[in-house]
């Protein structure tokens, strides 16, 4: 679908959805027959809900509305909205991917080095992780994308 569209609709939903204290983390917008899909992904610190799910998506809903009220990208359009969180496999890239993910087991590379283990800290200018005892400081710079380990326990 045109980037046109998507910044347009980005423009509207980012600060609907910051006003209810979430984070935009993607947005695609897609055919999907003679629809148009509207795939949403939120987050927050501490994680969200299903309730969370619901109370975006009707803010979402009511933004778009009010939007289309006034020749908005979907006035004569139809399309499905999709709420959800990034998910585990979503890459971390950005201070609040890692803070929220402090305590849990990461693989990233540092520099050219690949490294894997908890995080134990996260600050605007870096994070701190630990593997075996050893532990490792990096500043984002020097981080390339970090990627939640599974752990079955």
């Amino acid at each position: 679908m045109g980037s046109e569209r998507q910044q347009e609709v980005e423009a509207i939903l980012a600060p609907a959805v910051a006003k209810i204290g979430f984070d935009l983390e993607g947005l695609q917008v897609t055919k999907a027959g003679r629809r148009l899909l509207v795939r949403v992904l939120v987050d927050k610190d501490g994680g969200i809900s299903l309730d969370d799910v619901a109370v975006v998506s009707k803010a979402c809903s009511k933004a778009l509305d009010e939007s289309d009220s006034t020749g908005g990208p979907f006035a004569d359009t139809a399309y499905t909205l999709e709420v959800s969180s990034p998910g585990v496999d979503r890459p971390l890239t950005e201070p609040r991917h890692w803070r929220r993910n402090i305590g849990r087991l990461v693989a990233v590379h540092i520099g050219e080095e690949p490294f894997t283990g908890r995080v134990t800290a996260a600050s605007e200018r870096g994070i701190e992780l630990e593997a075996d005892g050893v532990r490792r400081s990096a500043t984002y710079a020097e981080l390339g994308p970090g990627k939640v380990q599974i752990e079955l326990r």
